[in-house]
């Protein structure tokens, strides 16, 4: 994620003009004095506690994929249609996030998506039918769509001279809880006896946790700087939940840098506009199918399943020094699609290991994999590079994410078909190393050095 400085070289190179952070966010009491420190260290232990908890729910369940198939008789294709849900829930929830905050409050819609995480973790495990199973799901994943929304929010409404700093910390906090929940839900299993119920329930506590730090934000209704830019977006641009906490971040700041007084972007006749949005739902594709099915992989290629578990923890646990690395250097390139030609090949030769050994060089597949899934932070980075203005960063986050996530649905589901229908995962592994030809040609198109103010 870039910080501060990086964000506005960005924002610089586009036209927008460089302007002051705005005075300090008020108390909670509506007066015009800086917060106490004590409530800015017990907001910043709030954001750290509410990023950990935006992935357990997914890389939990992909641990124990094959337990959870064969305690409700899932099928593979009923598994694949559990794999797409994330971005389904992202995509759709997610759109409510920005008209809540302005109802209740960022702080309370965080708070109350905390407790629908928790309550959807304790509940799916022991609902007792594949139904019941994703409706639990959905809950959880609706708590972590508005929550993944409005977090840059809270960010810019508190800690406004810190952007970059609180972006960076909950970030790590984010990969850190994806990778904690791949590397121990096995174990932690295990130590509970075996019952996978427990192993996934178990990640309920700390959503729990994570709740409790929010409550004393329950009765801020405070609006953050660009919030209400980044509401009209969502209204014109449909479902716009899907951005991301990270590119929402980007966005708010964006919009905060001053009033737009360009006319209205025709979004969708901008061809760099629909490179992108295709370049982030195939990597979002590859990511989600990677979390739900890798470890299955590793599995039935002879790996325990604790051990298949740590490998997928490696590979999401790249995303957490890469995603400060490559949106430097690629805010420092006029043109992006070395690097995108880059990660891409390094999908193309871990999917090709997963072929053909999948056991023998399982550390090196998962590395390369991991390295291949940091076209996320790549494509949130091009988001802002693409733009002049603080509203066209909006339209273009709005529409290329929410785009984006729509796109990447039906992959981790065909996925499921594939290797319901083949008995193995040859024919998957080659459909997953096929979507990198298209996203690097997608990603070529939106790193070209160009605005999408040119091209509306």
């Amino acid at each position: 994620m870039p910080d501060d400085e990086t964000q506005t070289q960005t924002l610089n190179r586009g036209g927008a003009a460089r302007t002051p952070a705005g005075p300090p966010p008020p108390q909670l009491s509506g007066a015009a004095e800086a917060p106490a420190p004590w409530l800015l260290r017990l907001i910043a232990v709030g954001l750290v506690l509410a990023a950990l908890n935006l992935r357990p729910a997914i890389t939990s369940l992909g641990a124990l994929l094959e337990e959870v198939r064969e305690g409700l008789h899932m099928s593979g294709s009923v598994a694949g249609v559990l794999t797409s849900v994330p971005p389904l829930c992202f995509a759709v929830f997610g759109v409510m996030a920005p008209r809540l905050a302005r109802r209740f409050g960022a702080g309370a819609v965080v708070c109350a998506g905390m407790a629908a995480i928790a309550a959807g973790l304790l509940i799916r495990p022991y609902i007792g039918s594949t139904a019941g199973f994703l409706a639990a799901s959905a809950l959880a994943l609706m708590g972590i769509a508005v929550s993944n929304i409005l977090m840059p929010v809270i960010v810019k409404r508190w800690f406004p001279d810190r952007v970059g700093t609180m972006t960076g910390l909950y970030s790590m906090a984010l990969a850190l809880g994806t990778a904690l929940a791949a590397a121990v839900t096995v174990p932690l299993t295990g130590a509970m006896g075996g019952n996978w119920q427990s192993g996934l329930a178990v990640w309920a506590g700390l959503a729990a946790l994570a709740v409790l730090p929010w409550i004393v934000l329950v009765r801020d209704r405070t609006p953050a700087p660009g919030q209400a830019a980044l509401a009209r977006s969502a209204a014109a641009s449909g479902p716009s939940a899907s951005v991301s906490g990270r590119a929402a971040g980007a966005s708010g700041q964006a919009a905060a840098s001053g009033p737009a007084e360009a006319p209205a972007l025709r979004i969708t006749r901008s061809r760099t506009a629909w490179g992108l949005a295709c370049f982030f739902g195939l990597q979002a594709t590859a990511a989600y199918i990677t979390m739900g099915w890798m470890p299955q992989i590793f599995r039935d290629a002879g790996v325990s399943a604790g051990t298949a578990g740590v490998l997928l923890a490696v590979t999401m646990a790249m995303g957490v020094p890469l995603a400060f690395v490559i949106p430097r250097v690629a805010a420092r390139l006029k043109q992006q699609g070395p690097i995108v030609v880059v990660l891409g090949l390094c999908g193309l030769i871990g999917y090709g290991g997963l072929y053909l050994a999948p056991a023998a060089g399982a550390w090196a597949w998962a590395l390369l994999l991991g390295v291949a899934n940091c076209a996320f932070p790549l494509a949130l980075t091009m988001i802002g590079m693409r733009t002049r203005t603080g509203a066209g960063v909006v339209r273009l986050s709005a529409f290329a994410q929410s785009t984006g996530y729509l796109l990447s649905i039906p992959g981790p589901l065909l996925v499921g078909v594939l290797y319901q229908h083949s008995g193995g995962w040859g024919l998957p592994i080659a459909l997953m190393a096929g979507l990198m030809i298209p996203q690097m040609v997608a990603g070529v198109l939106a790193g070209r050095d160009r605005t999408i103010e040119d091209e509306c």
